[in-house]
């Protein structure tokens, strides 16, 4: 089968867990404590003191924005990380994360599993051999590194976050931290074996990047870097719940209904858009009620036939290329020996369900089937594990970034050099 990609693919986001977790108890310090901790004639004093105040002293944890070049990937040419960037990404984390899950897990959880050090990198971990761009890594439980700090847009009085910088803010640093900080904790409580064998037969752990995003959702992945294994599948799918967009969720979910839908589904489907507080699901301007939905066969040379018939669902018929052009109704197209038939609908998400989904009880339907199973299984492991609800957080973190200006306003301050 001919892969077109669903959207311009620019780089795979790669998230590289090492090793065990940390469930260590909480002590005073696990730093070196026979020297002041902040160095008062550092140009960098006022800063260093906050990161003590905010960091070190409640959670043992070690915010290094200052290049450590020992402790760097030497397999990447880096960068250190911008000095004001950095203020402003260590109180991102502390409002957006540390006090997400201390609010609804209480005072002593990111004290006893949260990571002891933070490690900042200006510039991306850009890999040429493989595509593939690494946003963050974690080693052993302990330290969590973050890539592209100097991407992050800066702040100052005056400057407004919009939507789009929120959504550079998950995608760049927030969706890495809680997909490591999910390892930290799957590997202290294991989760259910049953997870992985929803999907057992279509894990690639060498080329998963080659995956196109709809071939991925119908096979039941959140996302790309999901289907390399089932660990990284488990917690991608929590972090996708707390950080992605309702585009995304939307996206995921038209996707894997394209493999069929099956009985019983619908409301569970329609269960998941409102956990995830999805609104205007019937918009008739939303982007879910005007798609396109194409099949693709490649010619036979030999039967004179097209065969292979896949389904496919895009917002932007362009993908296809040209002569290709979406009318509303159905069109037929040949491009590169393919033959597509497509057509756009602007039915009801809601009302309708997708009318064109076809409803199967056979056992072997995955895609949207296979999702839930796997969203069903990773959450209520969160809550019986940890007293965690992943929704919580999202609804949570969300209400928070919605909020982004006003604490930017009201509760951060940038220090000048000295």
């Amino acid at each position: 089968m001919k892969k077109i990609p669903y959207i311009v693919t620019l780089a795979a986001l790669l998230l590289t867990m090492t090793s065990c977790g940390s469930s260590d108890d909480f002590t005073e310090s696990i730093f070196d404590t026979s020297v002041p901790a902040v160095d008062q004639n550092a140009s960098t004093a006022q800063f260093d003191q906050w990161l003590y105040d905010n960091f070190l002293k409640p959670y043992n944890v070690d915010v290094q924005y200052k290049f450590n070049f020992t402790s760097s990937d030497m397999n990447f040419q880096l960068t250190p990380s911008e000095y004001n960037r950095s203020q402003l990404l260590a109180h991102f984390i502390r409002y957006l994360f540390y006090d997400v899950y201390t609010k609804y897990a209480g005072e002593d959880f990111m004290k006893q599993y949260g990571p002891r050090i933070f490690h900042f990198i200006g510039s991306s971990g850009y890999s040429p051999t493989t595509g593939t761009e690494v946003l963050g890594t974690a080693s052993g439980g302990v330290k969590i590194t973050l890539y592209k700090i100097n991407e992050m847009k800066p702040w100052s009085e005056g400057v407004t976050y919009t939507p789009s910088d929120v959504v550079t803010l998950n995608e760049n640093y927030f969706h890495t931290m809680h997909h490591e900080f999910s390892h930290i904790l799957h590997q202290t409580k294991s989760y259910p074996i049953t997870f992985g064998q929803v999907t057992s037969g279509s894990y690639d752990p060498i080329d998963w990047q080659e995956r196109d995003s709809v071939t991925t959702h119908q096979l039941g992945y959140v996302t790309h870097y999901a289907s390399s294994a089932n660990y990284e599948d488990f917690v991608e799918t929590l972090s996708c719940i707390i950080t992605d967009t309702d585009y995304r969720w939307m996206n995921r979910i038209i996707n894997a209904c394209t493999s069929g839908l099956k009985a019983g589904d619908k409301a569970e489907v329609l269960s998941l858009v409102d956990s995830l507080g999805i609104q205007g699901i019937d918009d008739p301007n939303a982007h879910w009620n005007n798609f396109t939905l194409y099949t693709e066969q490649k010619y036979n040379a030999e039967t004179g036939l097209y065969e292979d018939t896949d389904r496919y669902v895009l917002d932007d018929h362009r993908l296809l290329g040209e002569p290709y052009q979406v009318v509303n109704k159905e069109s037929t197209a040949m491009v590169a020996g393919y033959k597509y038939t497509a057509f756009r609908t602007f039915k009801s998400f809601k009302n309708d369900f997708l009318p064109w989904v076809a409803v199967d009880s056979d056992e072997t339907v995955k895609g949207i089937n296979a999702m839930l199973k796997k969203l069903q299984i990773a959450t209520e492991w969160y809550t019986d594990r940890w007293g965690l609800k992943a929704f919580t957080l999202r609804k949570e973190v969300r209400q928070r970034q919605n909020n982004i200006n006003s604490f930017l306003n009201n509760d951060v301050v940038i220090y000048d050099l000295k």
